[in-house]
């Protein structure tokens, strides 16, 4: 079944806090560079030779939220909202943020791997962006989105289309302007995080989880004799098993294939607030 995922009209003062923040902060660094102009794009943008021989390592961080341009700013902003404030919905404020940033830096790790010698500053928020429409099609793959406010086309269909848009692109260097190593190391980051990392931290920390469970359960037993083994061991085991089938059904067709039960197993085994802090 097909998902149509609409937004409401623009409200700055409902949106999550974090998009909310991406966007001012963009905007506000947008204002700054043009009012001090001369170096600050050289200083703050990427620049692969001056982070590998200068060590000028803040750049890999601060080059995503600098543009060139009015409608390269504006452009960014409506990716932000439009994927953003889904997925940040969907995964709580905190891991969105960590996820943005991730794709963010990989990206530039991965364009000053491709050109070490570069002196061109990359400014601009796309490769994190590029990061965020994966999670999107990853999540959402059936959802309907207007490609250029005009095209209707499914999520998964769009990343795979920007995707090789930007392959060939690279490979041909037909738009030398345009840091196209950036936009594949965000997807390909966000692809790799979401379908390994992430996965593999749920699963171990669902893992953690049960033996500590089982634990508990086998302490309480009573003493004296010997009884059969908690049932509590077999129905972790079996929820573990769930717990695998649910995360490849994600993968494959999206959260929103999920079904309530299937969500509640899910929902027992998601890493606790206390937990995060360590990731």
């Amino acid at each position: 079944m097909t998902r149509n995922l609409a937004h409401g009209p623009l409200d700055f003062t409902q949106m999550p806090p974090v998009v909310k923040v991406l966007i001012v902060s963009n905007v506000a660094l947008y204002a700054l560079s043009w009012l001090v102009a001369g170096q600050f794009n050289h200083i703050f943008g990427l620049v692969p030779a001056r982070v590998l021989g200068e060590r000028w390592v803040w750049q890999v961080f601060t080059y995503m939220f600098l543009h060139g341009s009015l409608l390269h700013l504006l452009f960014n902003l409506l990716a932000i909202w439009m994927f953003g404030l889904p997925i940040e919905s969907q995964w709580g404020s905190r891991q969105f943020l960590k996820f943005y940033l991730i794709c963010g830096v990989g990206a530039a790790l991965i364009n000053v791997a491709m050109a070490p010698g570069s002196q061109v500053p990359v400014i601009g928020a796309s490769g994190a962006i590029y990061g965020l429409l994966v999670a999107f099609a990853m999540m959402f793959p059936e959802a309907v989105v207007y490609l250029y406010a005009f095209f209707p086309v499914k999520a998964k269909h769009m990343a795979i289309l920007f995707g090789v848009m930007e392959f060939f692109a690279s490979a041909t260097n037909a738009t030398p302007g345009v840091a196209r190593f950036a936009h594949l190391g965000g997807m390909l980051v966000g692809y790799v995080y979401l379908r390994w990392w992430w996965v593999l931290k749920m699963k171990a920390t669902a893992l953690g989880r049960g033996i500590a469970e089982r634990r508990v359960a086998l302490s309480e037993r009573p003493s004296g004799r010997a009884g059969r083994p908690a049932s509590r061991a077999m129905t972790y085991e079996e929820e573990m098993a769930e717990v695998d089938r649910i995360l490849d059904k994600i993968l494959e067709r999206g959260e929103a294939s999920l079904t309530p039960e299937e969500r509640n197993v899910l929902k027992r085994h998601q890493p606790r607030p206390k937990d995060e802090g360590h990731a």
